[in-house]
């Protein structure tokens, strides 16, 4: 079909991208700079039909209306201006490009050198026309208050590309990780809240694509609305829709975890693929030279991955608010978890807790409610931002994960930090000012070891990423306990199901939000890689044939999950010296030296002294009274309990030093009490 046969009419600026009217579809793209703006339609083959150019620019929109566009058409960009890239302007009408509002792509998107050469229509995939009428049979969404969240961060395809009980058809997909084995799993564990790994679409990066890898994890998209057609069977707008309603039914939140930091087209000389033949200028945030001047060839690079986005600028704002939007109100999620959020922060390039971008999530009607969590830094000047966003925020708190890990590895002179990671970081996070759920805590996440490699190996294993084991973090505080890697010797294997059930343990007994590595609860390896972002197979792969041992392991996961979720006290400290809030119920904390004296300040600054005990005692909301004792020295302690009324006893409610749950004895306590060496022990005041 020829140009000369398609009709235009001037339609109007607003709303941005595709969007089908009473008969055709309005089509509007801000391109200030632009000569001229062509849109391409493509057939069901891919092969173009027409070119036809936007005949009306209002400000700095394009837009035209086309009679007869149907839902399902296939269209693309080619803008036409100069390409003078050290004014920042990079116009080439070889290159097909993305409409940053396209609600959904015909295929994923992988680089091709031969095919982006020239003309680069044919590795381009194609932005594609909906109409929405996705039935949501009235779904609901939880709504989980913070102090119930337990979190679940893991990979949509890696969650299920292994799982024996889900049909093959749905493996790695997002139909997949909705499936009833997988829903069974999460509530069984206890989990109120799925985090996903970037499921808008992206490009795997050019250098690692000629290696013959890819970027599994997701960190480098290119389209802030589009889901990733490479997880889904036919439609990845409604089959993501449909993961989040069946989430939805069964209790469970949807959190994306969300990349506005960076795009997939690197820096300069990375590929024309959306934005930077659109609006270059205006998207991307560029260094100042020694003039004071911007320098269009230098993109800055707070993100490490070749350039940073302009949040600052009101376009790239308002595209940023925008998707945040659309997968609120129209994709049904939850919440987001931001990666490098302090570049979100940069105004434009310090950063700042009052910047235009979270004052303005902050008054939006439709974000205002919705769970936002930080990866609070970047690699920028000045990026380390952990404690400083704003307290509608929660943060990835990586003071937690060190020392907890440090403490744990037997490392001294921690247990004063190891006491206040215990409950709530309020060293980082300030009474008054900031709620106690504010961190969140971690053990592991994907950017590392998992649970299981933190006890298996001291040194990262990451030769299979191509670059000779020099990627991925050296400083890991992990420990081998006598042999790197995997081992049958019972007495390593012993103490290393241990550890795994002192940190898991301490993440579900500390204050703040629980963040657990999917996988971990199976014991997932990742062979020593700590940096498997380009390992698309069994390496990131959950792996769910569990042997008798990780079986133990994964029923001790779901009885700690399900102790903190049965108490108050233990997901909900509200402290009488904290005005976040003017509702306590707690009379009092008490810190313990294992002869039961109270602890004194050079307790706390004694280097040799790795075990305590810490009391909380419930007030008028809340009757219970829990005792919680750590001992990470390798010796076991006899503690001296504290007194408690003649009719009433400590009833052991959980004991690390037991693999399997019924080993744990049924006692009640009052006096002594031997602790066993790297362990902790629970304990609830009940009646006898």
């Amino acid at each position: 079909m020829s140009a000369i046969e398609w009709r235009v009419e001037e339609g109007c600026p607003l709303p941005m991208g595709a969007t089908l009217k009473a008969g055709g579809c309005n089509f509007a793209l801000h391109a200030p700079e632009a000569q001229a703006v062509h849109l391409c339609l493509f057939d069901n083959h891919e092969v173009q039909v027409a070119e036809i150019a936007l005949p009306k620019k209002s400000g700095k929109v394009w837009h035209g209306f086309l009679p007869g566009i149907k839902a399902g058409q296939l269209y693309g960009f080619r803008l036409y201006g100069e390409e003078q890239p050290k004014l920042g302007l990079c116009f080439n009408p070889d290159k097909l490009l993305i409409d940053p509002y396209a609600r959904r792509l015909n295929r994923p998107l992988f680089w091709n050198k031969q095919q982006y050469q020239g003309d680069s229509q044919a590795m381009m995939p194609k932005c594609v026309v909906i109409e929405d009428d996705f039935d949501w049979q009235g779904d609901a969404k939880p709504g989980h208050q913070l102090a119930d969240v337990v979190l679940y961060e893991t990979h949509v395809k890696g969650l299920t590309q292994l799982h024996p009980g889900v049909p093959k058809d749905l493996r790695g997909t997002y139909l997949g990780a909705c499936s009833r084995p997988v829903i069974k799993h999460l509530k069984e564990l206890g989990i109120t809240a799925v985090q996903f790994l970037p499921v808008m679409t992206s490009m795997p990066e050019p250098f690692i694509t000629e290696k013959g890898l890819t970027n599994y994890w997701g960190y480098n998209t290119i389209n802030y609305f589009a889901p990733d057609a490479r997880y889904a069977i036919d439609d990845p707008v409604s089959e993501f829709k449909t993961m989040v309603k069946t989430l939805h039914q069964a209790g469970i939140e949807v959190i994306l975890d969300v990349v506005y930091n960076h795009t997939a087209e690197s820096g300069d000389g990375g590929p024309t693929l959306s934005f930077k033949g659109i609006d270059n200028s205006a998207f991307y945030l560029f260094d100042i030279n020694e003039h004071g001047a911007v320098d269009f060839s230098q993109y800055s690079n707070n993100s490490g991955c070749g350039n940073s986005v302009d949040v600052s600028h009101p376009y790239a704002m308002r595209l940023v608010m925008d998707s945040l939007r659309y997968w609120v109100a129209e994709m049904g999620v939850d919440g987001f978890r931001f990666d490098l959020a302090a570049s979100l922060g940069r105004d434009p390039h310090e950063f700042s807790a009052s910047s235009g971008f979270f004052r303005a999530l902050r008054q939006d009607p439709v974000l205002q409610h919705v769970k936002l969590i930080a990866e609070p830094w970047d690699i920028g000047h000045g990026g380390y931002r952990l404690g400083h966003f704003p307290s509608n925020w929660q943060e990835c708190n990586d003071k937690y994960r060190d020392n907890v890990r440090a403490f744990w590895r037997g490392d001294k002179g921690l247990t004063s930090e190891f006491a206040t990671r215990l409950l709530g970081s309020r060293d980082i996070f300030k009474k008054g000012h900031r709620s106690i759920h504010s961190s969140v805590n971690f053990v592991s996440y994907h950017d590392g070891f998992t649970l299981h490699d933190l006890v298996t190996y001291r040194e990262k294993h990451n030769e299979a990423n191509g670059e000779q084991n020099r990627d991925g973090h050296g400083h890991n505080v992990s420990e081998n306990y006598g042999v790197e890697g995997e081992t049958r010797k019972p007495a390593v294997v012993e103490l290393r199901e241990r550890q795994k059930r002192n940190m898991f343990a301490t993440l579900l007994l500390s204050q703040g939000i629980p963040h657990l590595l999917g996988g971990d609860e199976l014991s997932r390896t990742q062979q020593g890689n700590n940096n498997a972002y380009c390992q698309d197979n069994d390496i990131s792969w959950y792996n769910w044939k569990l042997n008798e041992r990780k079986k133990d392991f994964l029923a001790f996961c779901q009885h700690v999950v399900a102790l903190r979720s049965n108490s108050v006290l233990l997901r909900n400290l509200n402290l009488e010296d904290d005005s976040y809030s003017n509702r306590h119920n707690v009379i009092s904390v008490g810190w313990y030296r294992p002869d039961g004296r109270r602890k004194v300040e050079d307790d706390w600054h004694d280097a040799d002294n790795q075990a305590f005990a810490v009391e909380l005692l419930g007030g008028d909301q809340s009757d219970e009274h829990w005792l919680l004792l750590f001992n990470a020295s390798d010796h076991d302690v006899s503690y001296c309990l504290p007194e408690i009324p003649t009719n009433t006893g400590w009833r052991l409610q959980l004991d690390t030093r037991y693999s399997k749950l019924k080993d744990m004895p049924e006692i009640s306590v009052t006096g002594q009490f031997l602790q066993s060496d790297k362990s902790i022990s629970v304990f609830r005041k009940r009646r006898k």
